[in-house]
Protein backbone atom coordinates (compact mmCIF):
# COMPACT_ATOMS: atom_id res chain seq x y z
CA UNK A 1 0.00 0.00 0.00
CA UNK A 2 1.23 3.13 -1.27
CA UNK A 3 -0.09 6.76 -1.67
CA UNK A 4 -0.11 7.52 -5.50
CA UNK A 5 -2.41 10.63 -6.10
CA UNK A 6 -4.08 13.12 -4.09
CA UNK A 7 -6.71 15.48 -5.95
CA UNK A 8 -9.94 17.53 -5.47
CA UNK A 9 -12.61 18.32 -7.36
CA UNK A 10 -11.49 22.13 -7.55
CA UNK A 11 -7.99 21.81 -8.44
CA UNK A 12 -7.52 25.85 -9.17
CA UNK A 13 -8.11 25.83 -5.35
CA UNK A 14 -5.77 22.78 -4.57
CA UNK A 15 -3.75 21.35 -7.52
CA UNK A 16 -3.20 17.80 -7.69
CA UNK A 17 -0.70 16.29 -6.01
CA UNK A 18 1.21 12.87 -7.12
CA UNK A 19 3.23 10.87 -5.16
CA UNK A 20 6.80 9.23 -5.82
CA UNK A 21 7.49 5.35 -5.09
CA UNK A 22 10.48 6.87 -2.75
CA UNK A 23 11.21 10.31 -1.21
CA UNK A 24 8.83 12.69 -1.35
CA UNK A 25 9.40 15.92 -0.20
CA UNK A 26 6.78 18.72 0.86
CA UNK A 27 8.69 22.34 0.66
CA UNK A 28 7.67 25.51 2.24
CA UNK A 29 9.72 28.28 1.45
CA UNK A 30 9.40 31.67 3.58
CA UNK A 31 10.11 34.39 0.85
CA UNK A 32 8.74 37.85 2.93
CA UNK A 33 11.37 38.50 4.95
CA UNK A 34 8.44 39.96 7.78
CA UNK A 35 7.53 36.17 8.13
CA UNK A 36 10.87 34.38 8.87
CA UNK A 37 10.91 35.54 12.58
CA UNK A 38 6.97 33.27 12.59
CA UNK A 39 6.54 29.61 14.72
CA UNK A 40 3.87 29.03 12.44
CA UNK A 41 2.96 30.22 8.43
CA UNK A 42 0.12 28.25 7.63
CA UNK A 43 1.26 27.02 4.58
CA UNK A 44 -0.03 23.53 4.25
CA UNK A 45 2.53 21.28 5.03
CA UNK A 46 0.98 19.92 7.96
CA UNK A 47 -2.49 20.44 6.39
CA UNK A 48 -1.62 18.02 3.68
CA UNK A 49 -1.18 14.64 6.55
CA UNK A 50 -5.20 15.77 7.48
CA UNK A 51 -5.82 15.85 4.25
CA UNK A 52 -4.05 12.28 3.55
CA UNK A 53 -6.02 11.09 6.98
CA UNK A 54 -9.66 12.71 6.12
CA UNK A 55 -8.92 10.48 2.64
CA UNK A 56 -8.25 7.05 4.48
CA UNK A 57 -11.41 7.46 6.38
CA UNK A 58 -10.79 9.55 9.54
CA UNK A 59 -14.18 10.04 12.05
CA UNK A 60 -15.70 12.90 11.64
CA UNK A 61 -14.51 15.42 14.20
CA UNK A 62 -15.89 18.86 14.64
CA UNK A 63 -12.65 20.47 15.41
CA UNK A 64 -11.56 19.00 11.99
CA UNK A 65 -10.72 21.96 9.75
CA UNK A 66 -12.90 20.75 6.98
CA UNK A 67 -16.04 20.72 9.11
CA UNK A 68 -14.87 23.69 11.72
CA UNK A 69 -14.66 25.74 8.34
CA UNK A 70 -17.13 23.63 6.79
CA UNK A 71 -18.44 27.18 5.00
CA UNK A 72 -15.14 27.56 3.23
CA UNK A 73 -14.88 23.53 2.38
CA UNK A 74 -18.38 21.96 1.80
CA UNK A 75 -18.58 21.85 -1.77
CA UNK A 76 -14.81 20.30 -1.66
CA UNK A 77 -14.66 16.57 -2.79
CA UNK A 78 -11.35 14.84 -2.20
CA UNK A 79 -9.89 11.63 -4.33
CA UNK A 80 -7.24 10.31 -3.08
CA UNK A 81 -5.38 7.27 -5.62
CA UNK A 82 -3.43 4.30 -4.13
CA UNK A 83 -1.32 1.62 -4.78
CA UNK A 84 -2.07 -1.62 -3.65
CA UNK A 85 0.36 -4.55 -2.96
CA UNK A 86 -0.46 -6.38 -5.63
CA UNK A 87 0.23 -3.03 -8.33
CA UNK A 88 -3.48 -2.22 -8.77
CA UNK A 89 -5.10 0.58 -7.65
CA UNK A 90 -8.32 1.93 -5.43
CA UNK A 91 -9.31 5.46 -5.58
CA UNK A 92 -11.16 6.56 -2.60
CA UNK A 93 -13.84 9.82 -3.45
CA UNK A 94 -15.14 11.82 -0.30
CA UNK A 95 -16.58 15.06 0.16
CA UNK A 96 -16.81 17.28 2.85
CA UNK A 97 -20.76 17.91 2.62
CA UNK A 98 -21.28 13.97 2.86
CA UNK A 99 -18.38 13.06 4.58
CA UNK A 100 -20.03 9.63 5.83
CA UNK A 101 -20.89 8.64 2.20
CA UNK A 102 -17.67 7.13 0.08
CA UNK A 103 -17.54 5.78 -3.11
CA UNK A 104 -14.89 3.38 -4.70
CA UNK A 105 -13.11 2.79 -7.97
CA UNK A 106 -10.66 -0.03 -8.80
CA UNK A 107 -8.43 0.02 -11.47
CA UNK A 108 -5.30 -0.80 -13.03
CA UNK A 109 -3.61 2.09 -14.19
CA UNK A 110 -2.40 4.93 -12.01
CA UNK A 111 -2.69 8.75 -12.45
CA UNK A 112 -6.16 8.26 -12.97
CA UNK A 113 -8.63 12.23 -12.63
CA UNK A 114 -12.31 10.59 -11.69
CA UNK A 115 -13.67 14.15 -10.94
CA UNK A 116 -15.99 13.56 -13.62
CA UNK A 117 -16.62 9.86 -13.57
CA UNK A 118 -20.27 8.97 -13.79
CA UNK A 119 -21.95 7.67 -10.37
CA UNK A 120 -22.85 4.73 -12.74
CA UNK A 121 -18.84 4.24 -13.62
CA UNK A 122 -18.11 3.77 -9.91
CA UNK A 123 -17.35 0.41 -8.39
CA UNK A 124 -19.08 1.27 -5.15
CA UNK A 125 -21.11 4.40 -4.74
CA UNK A 126 -22.33 6.64 -1.50
CA UNK A 127 -21.60 3.53 0.96
CA UNK A 128 -21.92 4.52 4.42
CA UNK A 129 -18.69 4.97 6.65
CA UNK A 130 -18.60 1.93 8.64
CA UNK A 131 -19.19 -0.17 5.45
CA UNK A 132 -16.67 1.98 3.50
CA UNK A 133 -13.93 1.29 6.44
CA UNK A 134 -14.91 -2.53 6.12
CA UNK A 135 -14.59 -2.56 2.26
CA UNK A 136 -11.27 -0.42 1.71
CA UNK A 137 -9.55 -2.76 4.43
CA UNK A 138 -10.84 -5.81 2.30
CA UNK A 139 -9.01 -4.12 -0.83
CA UNK A 140 -6.05 -3.16 1.47
CA UNK A 141 -5.74 -6.48 2.10
CA UNK A 142 -3.09 -5.71 5.15
CA UNK A 143 -2.92 -8.72 6.76
CA UNK A 144 -0.04 -8.17 9.08
CA UNK A 145 -2.08 -6.30 11.44
CA UNK A 146 -4.89 -8.90 11.71
CA UNK A 147 -7.38 -9.01 13.86
CA UNK A 148 -7.37 -5.26 13.45
CA UNK A 149 -8.10 -3.22 10.64
CA UNK A 150 -5.55 -0.75 8.57
CA UNK A 151 -6.99 2.44 10.37
CA UNK A 152 -5.48 1.31 13.50
CA UNK A 153 -1.82 1.63 12.23
CA UNK A 154 -2.61 4.96 10.84
CA UNK A 155 -1.69 7.16 13.71
CA UNK A 156 2.39 5.19 12.97
CA UNK A 157 1.88 5.94 9.49
CA UNK A 158 1.04 9.58 9.75
CA UNK A 159 2.19 11.91 12.37
CA UNK A 160 2.05 15.76 12.50
CA UNK A 161 3.84 17.68 15.36
CA UNK A 162 1.23 16.52 17.92
CA UNK A 163 1.97 13.11 16.97
CA UNK A 164 5.36 13.54 17.90
CA UNK A 165 5.26 14.02 22.01
CA UNK A 166 4.96 10.13 22.61
CA UNK A 167 6.42 7.09 20.49
CA UNK A 168 4.26 4.46 20.67
CA UNK A 169 0.79 6.40 22.82
CA UNK A 170 -0.43 8.21 20.20
CA UNK A 171 -3.00 11.37 20.59
CA UNK A 172 -5.64 9.65 18.66
CA UNK A 173 -5.48 6.68 21.08
CA UNK A 174 -7.75 8.29 23.09
CA UNK A 175 -9.06 5.46 24.94
CA UNK A 176 -7.50 3.00 27.96
CA UNK A 177 -4.47 1.16 27.44
CA UNK A 178 -6.22 -2.07 26.53
CA UNK A 179 -7.25 0.00 23.42
CA UNK A 180 -3.89 0.02 21.85
CA UNK A 181 -0.86 -1.91 23.73
CA UNK A 182 -2.07 -5.18 22.70
CA UNK A 183 -1.90 -3.77 19.25
CA UNK A 184 1.02 -2.37 19.38
CA UNK A 185 2.72 -5.74 20.79
CA UNK A 186 1.41 -7.39 17.85
CA UNK A 187 3.43 -5.31 15.76
CA UNK A 188 6.01 -5.87 17.58
CA UNK A 189 6.17 -9.46 17.39
CA UNK A 190 4.31 -10.59 20.81
CA UNK A 191 1.96 -12.62 21.08
CA UNK A 192 -1.20 -10.34 21.00
CA UNK A 193 -4.12 -12.79 21.50
CA UNK A 194 -2.95 -13.29 25.73
CA UNK A 195 -2.46 -9.83 26.05
CA UNK A 196 -5.94 -8.79 24.87
CA UNK A 197 -7.17 -11.76 26.30
CA UNK A 198 -5.86 -10.67 30.06
CA UNK A 199 -7.52 -7.22 29.46
CA UNK A 200 -10.14 -8.55 28.93
CA UNK A 201 -10.08 -11.34 32.05
CA UNK A 202 -9.07 -8.17 33.99
CA UNK A 203 -12.36 -5.85 32.48
CA UNK A 204 -14.46 -9.20 33.65
CA UNK A 205 -13.16 -9.79 36.82
CA UNK A 206 -13.82 -5.71 37.61
CA UNK A 207 -17.37 -6.41 36.93
CA UNK A 208 -17.83 -9.03 39.22
CA UNK A 209 -16.53 -7.34 41.99
CA UNK A 210 -18.56 -4.60 41.14
CA UNK A 211 -21.58 -6.75 41.01
CA UNK A 212 -20.17 -8.34 44.55
CA UNK A 213 -20.64 -4.81 46.22
CA UNK A 214 -23.88 -4.48 44.43
CA UNK A 215 -25.27 -7.54 46.74
CA UNK A 216 -23.48 -6.82 49.52
CA UNK A 217 -25.15 -3.73 49.31
CA UNK A 218 -28.44 -4.95 49.38
CA UNK A 219 -27.44 -7.60 51.76
CA UNK A 220 -27.21 -4.44 54.28
CA UNK A 221 -23.93 -5.18 54.60
CA UNK A 222 -24.17 -8.07 56.61
CA UNK A 223 -23.45 -11.36 54.76
CA UNK A 224 -24.63 -14.41 56.64
CA UNK A 225 -23.97 -18.07 56.47
CA UNK A 226 -26.47 -19.67 53.92
CA UNK A 227 -26.50 -22.57 56.12
CA UNK A 228 -28.17 -20.08 58.94
CA UNK A 229 -30.65 -19.05 56.56
CA UNK A 230 -31.44 -21.66 55.08
CA UNK A 231 -32.34 -23.29 58.46
CA UNK A 232 -34.26 -19.99 59.97
CA UNK A 233 -36.40 -20.55 56.73
CA UNK A 234 -37.40 -24.12 57.18
CA UNK A 235 -38.18 -23.41 60.74
CA UNK A 236 -40.33 -20.16 59.52
CA UNK A 237 -41.85 -22.58 56.91
CA UNK A 238 -42.79 -25.23 59.27
CA UNK A 239 -44.52 -23.08 61.45
CA UNK A 240 -46.42 -20.78 58.57
CA UNK A 241 -47.78 -24.42 57.71
CA UNK A 242 -49.02 -25.32 61.03
CA UNK A 243 -51.01 -22.17 61.13
CA UNK A 244 -52.04 -22.47 57.64
CA UNK A 245 -53.59 -25.68 58.37
CA UNK A 246 -55.42 -24.50 61.73
CA UNK A 247 -56.46 -22.03 59.40
CA UNK A 248 -57.85 -24.50 56.91
CA UNK A 249 -59.55 -26.51 59.63
CA UNK A 250 -60.84 -23.84 61.08
CA UNK A 251 -59.85 -24.75 64.57
CA UNK A 252 -58.02 -23.19 67.26
CA UNK A 253 -57.95 -25.75 69.95
CA UNK A 254 -54.10 -26.34 69.33
CA UNK A 255 -53.47 -22.59 69.13
CA UNK A 256 -55.55 -22.27 72.35
CA UNK A 257 -52.69 -24.73 73.88
CA UNK A 258 -50.00 -22.84 72.44
CA UNK A 259 -50.80 -19.59 74.00
CA UNK A 260 -51.65 -21.25 77.09
CA UNK A 261 -48.32 -22.93 77.28
CA UNK A 262 -46.78 -19.19 76.24
CA UNK A 263 -48.50 -17.46 79.32
CA UNK A 264 -47.54 -20.32 81.44
CA UNK A 265 -43.96 -20.97 80.93
CA UNK A 266 -42.52 -17.92 79.37
CA UNK A 267 -44.30 -15.52 80.55
CA UNK A 268 -45.37 -16.09 84.20
CA UNK A 269 -41.71 -17.27 84.72
CA UNK A 270 -39.81 -14.27 83.44
CA UNK A 271 -42.40 -11.89 85.39
CA UNK A 272 -42.15 -13.95 88.51
CA UNK A 273 -38.22 -13.80 87.70
CA UNK A 274 -38.15 -9.88 87.16
CA UNK A 275 -39.93 -9.21 90.17
CA UNK A 276 -37.67 -10.98 92.27
CA UNK A 277 -34.98 -9.07 91.04
CA UNK A 278 -37.14 -5.73 91.57
CA UNK A 279 -37.62 -6.65 95.04
CA UNK A 280 -33.41 -7.33 95.61
CA UNK A 281 -32.86 -3.80 93.94
CA UNK A 282 -35.09 -2.02 96.07
CA UNK A 283 -33.64 -3.50 98.96
CA UNK A 284 -30.17 -2.78 98.19
CA UNK A 285 -31.96 0.97 97.50
CA UNK A 286 -33.16 1.26 100.54
CA UNK A 287 -30.09 0.03 102.14
CA UNK A 288 -27.69 2.75 100.12
CA UNK A 289 -30.15 5.49 101.19
CA UNK A 290 -30.10 4.49 104.77
CA UNK A 291 -25.93 4.54 104.69
CA UNK A 292 -26.12 7.94 103.10
CA UNK A 293 -27.85 9.38 106.06
CA UNK A 294 -26.26 7.68 108.69
CA UNK A 295 -23.08 9.34 107.49
CA UNK A 296 -24.01 12.46 108.59
CA UNK A 297 -21.58 13.99 111.20
CA UNK A 298 -23.67 14.92 114.64
CA UNK A 299 -20.35 15.99 116.71
CA UNK A 300 -20.11 20.19 117.51
CA UNK A 301 -16.96 21.16 118.30
CA UNK A 302 -18.46 24.66 119.78
CA UNK A 303 -20.83 22.51 122.06
CA UNK A 304 -17.79 20.47 123.23
CA UNK A 305 -15.54 23.59 124.00
CA UNK A 306 -18.31 25.45 126.32
CA UNK A 307 -18.90 22.25 128.04
CA UNK A 308 -15.33 22.08 129.07
CA UNK A 309 -15.20 25.33 130.17
CA UNK A 310 -18.24 24.58 132.64
CA UNK A 311 -16.33 21.89 133.94
CA UNK A 312 -12.94 23.63 133.86
CA UNK A 313 -10.93 21.14 132.07
CA UNK A 314 -7.63 22.64 130.76
CA UNK A 315 -6.41 22.63 127.59
CA UNK A 316 -9.97 22.73 126.29
CA UNK A 317 -8.93 25.12 122.83
CA UNK A 318 -6.19 22.40 121.86
CA UNK A 319 -8.98 19.62 122.34
CA UNK A 320 -11.03 21.50 119.96
CA UNK A 321 -8.52 21.99 117.36
CA UNK A 322 -7.83 18.48 117.58
CA UNK A 323 -11.73 17.69 117.06
CA UNK A 324 -12.36 19.70 114.30
CA UNK A 325 -9.11 18.12 112.21
CA UNK A 326 -10.68 15.03 112.77
CA UNK A 327 -13.99 16.06 111.70
CA UNK A 328 -12.51 17.51 108.70
CA UNK A 329 -10.57 14.28 108.34
CA UNK A 330 -13.61 12.21 108.48
CA UNK A 331 -15.79 14.78 106.46
CA UNK A 332 -13.30 13.94 103.62
CA UNK A 333 -13.94 10.48 104.03
CA UNK A 334 -17.24 10.90 104.40
CA UNK A 335 -18.01 12.46 101.29
CA UNK A 336 -15.84 10.35 98.99
CA UNK A 337 -17.64 7.36 100.71
CA UNK A 338 -21.14 9.11 99.77
CA UNK A 339 -19.87 9.58 96.30
CA UNK A 340 -19.62 6.38 95.69
CA UNK A 341 -23.15 5.43 97.26
CA UNK A 342 -24.69 7.90 94.93
CA UNK A 343 -22.98 6.42 91.95
CA UNK A 344 -24.14 2.78 93.19
CA UNK A 345 -28.11 4.55 94.11
CA UNK A 346 -27.91 5.85 90.40
CA UNK A 347 -26.75 2.58 88.78
CA UNK A 348 -29.62 0.32 90.87
CA UNK A 349 -32.14 3.23 89.84
CA UNK A 350 -31.08 2.34 86.39
CA UNK A 351 -31.75 -1.20 86.88
CA UNK A 352 -35.15 -0.77 88.36
CA UNK A 353 -36.27 1.39 85.38
CA UNK A 354 -35.53 -0.80 82.73
CA UNK A 355 -36.43 -4.18 84.60
CA UNK A 356 -40.41 -2.22 85.30
CA UNK A 357 -40.02 -1.31 81.61
CA UNK A 358 -39.85 -4.89 81.09
CA UNK A 359 -42.78 -6.02 83.37
CA UNK A 360 -44.86 -3.76 82.21
CA UNK A 361 -44.70 -5.06 78.51
CA UNK A 362 -44.66 -9.23 79.37
CA UNK A 363 -47.75 -8.20 81.33
CA UNK A 364 -49.30 -6.41 78.46
CA UNK A 365 -48.11 -9.32 76.26
CA UNK A 366 -49.71 -11.59 79.10
CA UNK A 367 -53.01 -9.74 78.77
CA UNK A 368 -53.26 -10.24 75.04
CA UNK A 369 -52.68 -13.54 75.32
CA UNK A 370 -55.37 -13.91 78.12
CA UNK A 371 -57.74 -12.25 75.72
CA UNK A 372 -56.96 -14.60 73.08
CA UNK A 373 -58.04 -17.36 75.37
CA UNK A 374 -60.86 -15.39 76.77
CA UNK A 375 -61.59 -14.96 73.41
CA UNK A 376 -65.53 -16.34 72.40
CA UNK A 377 -65.67 -15.27 68.82
CA UNK A 378 -64.13 -17.45 66.87
CA UNK A 379 -63.62 -15.16 63.97
CA UNK A 380 -61.51 -12.93 66.07
CA UNK A 381 -59.24 -15.63 66.39
CA UNK A 382 -59.12 -16.78 62.80
CA UNK A 383 -58.37 -12.70 62.02
CA UNK A 384 -55.57 -12.89 64.52
CA UNK A 385 -54.22 -16.53 63.38
CA UNK A 386 -54.47 -14.92 59.53
CA UNK A 387 -52.07 -11.72 60.60
CA UNK A 388 -49.79 -13.97 62.48
CA UNK A 389 -49.62 -15.86 59.50
CA UNK A 390 -48.79 -13.10 56.87
CA UNK A 391 -46.54 -11.84 59.37
CA UNK A 392 -44.41 -14.93 58.93
CA UNK A 393 -44.89 -15.36 55.43
CA UNK A 394 -42.68 -11.78 54.50
CA UNK A 395 -40.29 -13.10 56.78
CA UNK A 396 -40.10 -16.31 54.78
CA UNK A 397 -39.95 -14.12 51.15
CA UNK A 398 -37.20 -11.81 53.29
CA UNK A 399 -35.18 -14.39 54.29
CA UNK A 400 -35.58 -16.02 50.23
CA UNK A 401 -34.31 -13.16 48.79
CA UNK A 402 -31.55 -12.73 51.25
CA UNK A 403 -30.79 -16.55 50.09
CA UNK A 404 -31.14 -15.99 46.96
CA UNK A 405 -28.72 -13.26 46.80
CA UNK A 406 -26.73 -15.42 48.92
CA UNK A 407 -26.23 -18.13 46.70
CA UNK A 408 -25.59 -15.42 43.77
CA UNK A 409 -22.85 -14.05 45.88
CA UNK A 410 -21.28 -17.27 46.20
CA UNK A 411 -21.44 -17.69 42.49
CA UNK A 412 -19.70 -14.58 42.00
CA UNK A 413 -16.87 -15.22 44.64
CA UNK A 414 -16.81 -19.07 42.90
CA UNK A 415 -16.52 -16.48 39.38
CA UNK A 416 -13.87 -14.29 41.03
CA UNK A 417 -11.71 -16.78 42.38
CA UNK A 418 -11.33 -18.78 38.86
CA UNK A 419 -11.32 -15.61 36.87
CA UNK A 420 -8.12 -14.46 38.96
CA UNK A 421 -6.74 -17.69 38.58
CA UNK A 422 -6.99 -17.22 34.69
CA UNK A 423 -5.64 -13.85 35.05
CA UNK A 424 -2.63 -14.80 37.13
CA UNK A 425 -2.54 -17.44 34.16
CA UNK A 426 -2.35 -15.50 31.11
CA UNK A 427 -0.10 -12.93 33.24
CA UNK A 428 2.41 -15.67 33.25
CA UNK A 429 2.34 -16.37 29.68
CA UNK A 430 2.40 -12.86 28.63
CA UNK A 431 5.95 -12.85 31.21
CA UNK A 432 7.03 -16.38 29.15
CA UNK A 433 6.42 -14.40 25.53
CA UNK A 434 8.12 -11.01 26.41
CA UNK A 435 11.38 -13.50 27.99
CA UNK A 436 11.35 -15.60 24.86
CA UNK A 437 11.08 -12.72 22.14
CA UNK A 438 13.53 -10.44 23.92
CA UNK A 439 16.34 -13.46 24.45
CA UNK A 440 16.00 -15.20 21.07
CA UNK A 441 18.36 -12.48 18.45
CA UNK A 442 16.10 -13.35 15.34
CA UNK A 443 12.47 -12.53 16.84
CA UNK A 444 10.72 -9.77 15.38
CA UNK A 445 11.16 -7.58 18.01
CA UNK A 446 14.79 -8.36 18.58
CA UNK A 447 15.26 -7.50 14.57
CA UNK A 448 12.89 -3.94 15.02
CA UNK A 449 15.31 -2.94 18.00
CA UNK A 450 18.12 -3.33 16.11
CA UNK A 451 17.33 -1.07 13.38
CA UNK A 452 15.96 1.01 15.75
CA UNK A 453 19.32 1.28 17.95
CA UNK A 454 20.79 1.61 13.66
CA UNK A 455 18.94 4.73 12.61
CA UNK A 456 19.38 6.46 16.10
CA UNK A 457 22.99 5.91 16.28
CA UNK A 458 23.92 6.93 12.35
CA UNK A 459 22.08 10.25 13.14
CA UNK A 460 23.07 11.04 16.42
CA UNK A 461 26.12 8.99 16.79
CA UNK A 462 24.09 7.33 19.91
CA UNK A 463 22.58 4.13 20.66
CA UNK A 464 19.15 3.50 21.69
CA UNK A 465 16.93 1.19 23.20
CA UNK A 466 13.90 -0.08 22.45
CA UNK A 467 12.62 -2.13 25.53
CA UNK A 468 9.30 -4.04 26.28
CA UNK A 469 8.55 -5.33 29.59
CA UNK A 470 5.25 -6.33 31.60
CA UNK A 471 4.87 -4.72 35.28
CA UNK A 472 3.17 -5.86 37.92
CA UNK A 473 -0.30 -6.16 36.78
CA UNK A 474 1.33 -8.12 33.61
CA UNK A 475 0.58 -4.98 31.73
CA UNK A 476 3.52 -4.54 28.67
CA UNK A 477 5.58 -1.17 29.62
CA UNK A 478 6.88 0.77 25.89
CA UNK A 479 10.44 2.30 26.42
CA UNK A 480 12.53 4.11 23.93
CA UNK A 481 15.56 5.35 25.88
CA UNK A 482 18.50 7.16 23.95
CA UNK A 483 22.03 5.40 25.68
CA UNK A 484 25.32 7.11 26.34
CA UNK A 485 28.71 5.95 25.80
CA UNK A 486 28.63 3.15 28.84
CA UNK A 487 25.15 1.83 27.97
CA UNK A 488 23.15 3.60 30.64
CA UNK A 489 19.25 5.54 29.76
CA UNK A 490 20.16 8.90 29.84
CA UNK A 491 17.70 12.04 29.72
CA UNK A 492 18.28 12.73 26.39
CA UNK A 493 15.22 11.67 24.92
CA UNK A 494 12.85 13.72 26.60
CA UNK A 495 13.36 16.79 24.65
CA UNK A 496 11.14 16.87 22.21
CA UNK A 497 13.97 16.80 19.37
CA UNK A 498 15.36 13.80 20.15
CA UNK A 499 11.69 12.31 21.32
CA UNK A 500 11.19 13.02 17.36
CA UNK A 501 13.51 11.47 16.71
CA UNK A 502 13.00 8.24 18.09
CA UNK A 503 9.28 8.48 17.04
CA UNK A 504 10.83 8.56 13.33
CA UNK A 505 13.29 5.89 13.91
CA UNK A 506 10.49 3.46 15.45
CA UNK A 507 8.09 4.25 12.47
CA UNK A 508 11.23 3.73 10.03
CA UNK A 509 12.05 0.07 12.20
CA UNK A 510 8.32 -1.47 11.81
CA UNK A 511 7.71 -0.46 7.98
CA UNK A 512 11.33 -1.92 7.69
CA UNK A 513 10.65 -5.34 9.18
CA UNK A 514 7.80 -5.82 7.41
CA UNK A 515 8.63 -4.26 3.96
CA UNK A 516 8.06 -7.64 2.51
CA UNK A 517 5.14 -9.20 4.37
CA UNK A 518 1.00 -7.34 3.88
CA UNK A 519 1.60 -3.81 5.80
CA UNK A 520 1.71 -0.26 4.88
CA UNK A 521 4.86 0.52 3.20
CA UNK A 522 4.35 4.48 3.34
CA UNK A 523 5.10 7.11 5.95
CA UNK A 524 4.61 10.72 6.55
CA UNK A 525 6.55 12.85 8.59
CA UNK A 526 5.78 16.34 9.40
CA UNK A 527 8.46 18.87 10.33
CA UNK A 528 10.97 16.18 10.43
CA UNK A 529 14.44 18.42 10.20
CA UNK A 530 13.46 20.69 12.81
CA UNK A 531 15.61 21.41 15.67
CA UNK A 532 18.54 19.01 14.68
CA UNK A 533 21.61 20.57 13.91
CA UNK A 534 22.59 20.45 9.98
CA UNK A 535 24.86 17.03 10.05
CA UNK A 536 22.60 15.45 11.93
CA UNK A 537 20.04 16.07 9.36
CA UNK A 538 22.51 14.95 6.63
CA UNK A 539 22.85 11.45 8.55
CA UNK A 540 18.87 11.44 8.97
CA UNK A 541 18.17 11.97 5.24
CA UNK A 542 20.88 9.57 4.22
CA UNK A 543 18.91 7.17 6.44
CA UNK A 544 15.74 8.03 5.15
CA UNK A 545 16.87 7.93 1.28
CA UNK A 546 18.43 4.03 2.44
CA UNK A 547 15.01 3.15 3.83
CA UNK A 548 13.48 4.37 0.10
CA UNK A 549 15.32 2.28 -1.78
CA UNK A 550 14.35 -0.45 0.18
CA UNK A 551 10.56 -0.03 -0.81
CA UNK A 552 9.28 2.82 1.46
CA UNK A 553 7.28 5.14 0.27
CA UNK A 554 8.69 8.51 2.76
CA UNK A 555 6.91 11.45 2.64
CA UNK A 556 8.25 14.47 4.29
CA UNK A 557 7.46 17.97 5.26
CA UNK A 558 10.30 21.21 6.21
CA UNK A 559 10.36 24.41 6.06
CA UNK A 560 13.27 25.57 3.84
CA UNK A 561 15.22 27.49 6.90
CA UNK A 562 15.42 23.84 8.34
CA UNK A 563 17.32 23.03 5.14
CA UNK A 564 21.20 22.26 6.41
CA UNK A 565 23.55 24.95 5.05
CA UNK A 566 25.17 24.50 1.76
CA UNK A 567 28.85 23.46 1.30
CA UNK A 568 31.13 23.99 -1.36
CA UNK A 569 31.27 21.12 -3.62
CA UNK A 570 28.10 19.20 -2.52
CA UNK A 571 24.93 18.16 -4.18
CA UNK A 572 21.70 19.79 -3.61
CA UNK A 573 20.26 18.70 -0.64
CA UNK A 574 17.19 17.38 -2.29
CA UNK A 575 16.89 16.86 -6.21
CA UNK A 576 13.96 18.33 -7.66
CA UNK A 577 12.47 15.38 -8.89
CA UNK A 578 12.09 14.54 -4.96
CA UNK A 579 10.36 17.70 -4.54
CA UNK A 580 6.55 17.77 -5.18
CA UNK A 581 4.92 20.02 -3.61
CA UNK A 582 6.68 23.86 -3.42
CA UNK A 583 4.62 25.91 -1.03
CA UNK A 584 5.48 29.79 -0.26
CA UNK A 585 4.33 32.98 1.73
CA UNK A 586 4.35 35.03 -1.68
CA UNK A 587 0.59 35.18 -2.05
CA UNK A 588 -2.38 32.44 -1.96
CA UNK A 589 -0.72 30.53 -4.88
CA UNK A 590 1.76 29.63 -2.56
CA UNK A 591 -0.63 28.18 -0.11
CA UNK A 592 -2.07 23.96 -0.07
CA UNK A 593 -5.38 24.93 -0.41
CA UNK A 594 -5.27 28.28 -2.65
CA UNK A 595 -7.42 30.58 -0.80
CA UNK A 596 -7.38 32.65 2.52
CA UNK A 597 -6.35 31.67 5.77
CA UNK A 598 -8.45 30.52 7.85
Amino acid sequence: MKLSKLYTNKPKRFAPISFAEGLNVVLAEIRLPENRSKDTHNLGKTTLGRVIDFCLLAGRDPDFFLFKHEDLFKAFVFFLEIKLLDGSYVTIRRSVEEATKISFKRHTQGERDFTDLPETSWDHTSLAFEKARDLLDGLLDLRDLKPWTYRKVVGYLVRSQDDFREVFHLKKFASGHSDWKPFLAHLLGFNSSIISLHYDKEDELSRKKGEEDVIKRELGGSVVDVSKIEGMLHLKQTEAEKKQRLLDAFDFRQSDKQKTKVVVDELDTKIARLNSERYSLLQNKKKITVSIEDDEILFDPKSAAELFAEAGILFAGQIKREFEQLLDFNRAITEERRGYLKEELAEVEGELKRINAEILELNKRRMETLSFLGESDHFAKYKQVSNELVALRADITSLERQREFLRRLQDLRASIRALAEEKSHLQMRIEADVEQQNAEKTSQFSTIRVFFSEIVEEVINRKALLSVAPNQQGHLEFKAEILDDSGNSTSADLGFTYRKLLCVAFDLALARVHVDGRYPRFLYHDGVFESLDDRKKQNLMEVIRSYSSLGIQHLITLIDSDLPASLEGEAPFFQDSEVILRLHDEDESGRLFRMRAW
